[in-house]
């Protein structure tokens, strides 16, 4: 990794190719200036102030002043781009318990950006504030932006494998190192739009059916309300503050991209898209109760698997909203001409990423939002 040219070598190290950062050791705990940062995501606050997290995406912005920042994490699992005032600073990699601290720069006010790169949706993240330098300050956390935008998905959503350019990781650093949730299609709109954004996304999951039947009695709706997503009955609790204006739903390539088995619980393919319809309706009847009637929920589809009738299912979805009366409930299909799927197991790269972003800003573009 090379040293931007405003860090110090000596807080620093790179180790081999894939940009290993390591720092000191430190308890992970907030206190005082340290809870000073505003938080983009879902997390379960602790206490002393300190946060855990399990969803991609999860970021902190903080700013301080002096020359210099300190950041509190504890994470065996998980990897973290760290931003400084808006440029990209360096790349943490399972850092571990420690306090990674970004050192020499110019004395004076600056932000700070840590955002978790990974999935790893069993592993919990812990972060503990940002320290100033020496002599140095942290200050009040920036403020919450007016626009808000939820993104809830799958894989595709998440940014599986979206930075490598070979379609089998193996031997290329896994899917992890080849991920950033930063910068997969949901996470580039909210920048564009300069929104804040959830991306609550879990690979291989469905709405009624995950990836290749695997995992039966549980889907994405098992998960949804949760803030950890390895605690049985965890509940998320949703401040006031947090209304999205849109939620965009990516769920349905698993429960249709692979054949059914014997011994599921649908035995044509008619059953499953019977109950996947049925469901999803009873998802977006939680979002409505959740976010009440003006927010719009975007129904999105694309070509994967069978493509016909995951399209089909959504739009038959939408239109019964539509005509219950229900008409900020959207369709969004976005075909994959054009898009590569060079990233790891087939998925979209960070070329298509940035395609479905422009596709996606378009959308929501047409639609009457007042933000």
């Amino acid at each position: 990794m090379q040293t931007p040219p405003h860090l110090s070598r000596r807080t620093v190290v790179a180790a081999a190719a894939a940009g290993i950062v390591t720092a000191s050791a430190s308890p992970v705990r907030a206190s005082g200036t340290r809870a000073r940062f505003h938080t983009v995501g879902r997390v379960s606050r602790a206490a002393d102030g300190s946060v855990a997290y399990t969803w991609p995406g999860v970021q902190f912005e903080g700013r301080f002043r002096g020359t210099g920042v300190g950041i509190v994490l504890d994470d065996a699992d998980n990897d973290y781009d760290v931003h400084i005032d808006g440029a990209s600073a360096a790349t943490l990699v399972t850092p571990g318990r420690t306090t990674f601290r970004i050192e020499n720069l110019p004395d004076g006010v600056h932000t700070v950006r840590l955002v978790k790169r990974t999935e790893s949706p069993w592993a919990v993240g812990r972060f503990g504030g940002f320290l100033p330098a020496p002599e140095g300050a942290v200050l009040a956390a920036p403020r919450a932006r007016g626009r808000q935008i939820e993104f809830i998905g799958d894989s595709f959503t998440a940014g599986y494998g979206n930075l490598s350019d070979t379609r089998d990781c193996s031997g290329n650093g896994g899917v992890n190192r080849n991920s950033s949730a930063d910068l997969a299609f949901g996470a580039l709109t909210a920048r564009k739009l300069d929104a804040d954004h959830q991306l609550n996304a879990f690979s291989g999951r469905g709405m009624v059916r995950n990836y290749n039947g695997g995992s039966a009695g549980t889907d994405f709706r098992t998960y949804y309300d949760r803030a950890l997503l390895n605690v049985d009955g965890d509940v998320w609790r949703r401040p006031d503050s947090w209304r999205p204006q849109v939620v965009v739903i990516g769920l349905g390539i698993n429960d249709f991209s692979t054949p059914l088995h014997a011994g599921e619980r649908w035995a044509t393919e008619d059953e499953l898209t019977a109950a996947y319809e049925s469901a999803y309706h009873g998802f977006l009847d939680r979002l409505r109760a959740s976010y009440g009637p003006r927010t719009f929920l975007v129904v999105s589809a694309t070509d994967l698997g069978n493509t016909a009738v995951f399209v089909q299912a959504t739009r038959r979805i939408v239109q019964e909203r539509n005509r219950r009366g229900d008409h900020r409930v959207r369709h969004w299909y976005y075909a994959d001409a054009g898009l590569d799927h060079l990233g790891c197991d087939w998925h979209p790269s960070l070329r298509d990423h940035r395609i479905i972003a422009g596709r996606l800003g378009d959308h929501l573009a047409s639609l009457p939002l007042r933000w």
